[in-house]
């Protein structure tokens, strides 16, 4: 079934714009290196990237929240991070273009993650995102996602009805949330994904780059 046609489009951002994976996966195996063990492989690491400080730290140590040394790794980890963010983080490649086809379309576009704006704020203008009708991140509204209340902050921010945005992202949180706030789901298969399928996260539309999107905003055949 044709998706109802969006005055605006969400996106997540780690996995989705941009691919963040490297940095924050240099970040956990630094403290891998501070436990005297030889880095994750990347190919461990990237799969949880969106999930933060507590998948990295998951998947690098097994450790987990509730473990006695969990907050100060979260820390140590965040800290890290913070540092070298922009290292190597970048916009994935069909992101830029995709994103002026839709400003020249008169279709807004936004962020909503569950990155903190302390870490947002600073990014989000050194990857050439800058320029973002709105953002929202994961402290801006008490409950992240899989809440919906970043979105519907995103679409309030936006003057438009939820039903009347898209969210795409590459998590099952980002689909859950989003139809929780009432939008067209697009599954962003091209980014980490966690360790579930995104076939399985009943999207009203999965998608394996980008640019796909922009065929989803064409009128379908009669």
């Amino acid at each position: 079934m044709p998706l109802r046609p969006p005055r605006a489009i969400l996106f997540d951002l780690d996995g989705t714009l941009a691919d963040t994976a490297p940095d924050l996966a240099a970040a956990a195996n630094f403290l891998r290196s501070e436990h005297g063990l030889e880095p994750a492989p990347y190919e461990v690491l990237r799969p949880v990237a969106s999930a933060g400080a507590r998948g990295l730290i998951g998947a690098a140590l097994d450790i987990h929240p509730g473990h006695a040394e969990y907050e100060a790794l979260r820390v140590r980890f965040l800290e890290r991070y913070e540092a070298n963010m922009v290292t190597h983080s970048k916009l994935f490649d069909s992101i830029p273009a995709m994103l002026a086809q839709l400003e020249a379309r008169g279709i807004a576009w936004g962020i909503v993650t569950n990155k903190a704006a302390r870490f947002t704020d600073a990014l989000v203008p050194q990857i050439g995102l800058g320029h973002a009708a709105c953002v929202v991140s994961g402290d801006t509204t008490p409950p992240p996602k899989p809440h919906p209340a970043p979105l519907l902050e995103a679409a309030k921010r936006l003057q438009l009805a939820p039903e009347d945005c898209w969210y795409v992202g590459d998590d099952l949180r980002d689909v859950q949330a989003g139809k929780a706030a009432g939008m067209p789901t697009v599954a962003a298969a091209w980014g980490y994904c966690g360790h579930t399928e995104p076939a399985s996260w009943d999207a009203d539309a999965l998608l394996h780059a980008p640019e796909k999107l922009l065929e989803l905003l064409e009128p379908s055949p009669i």
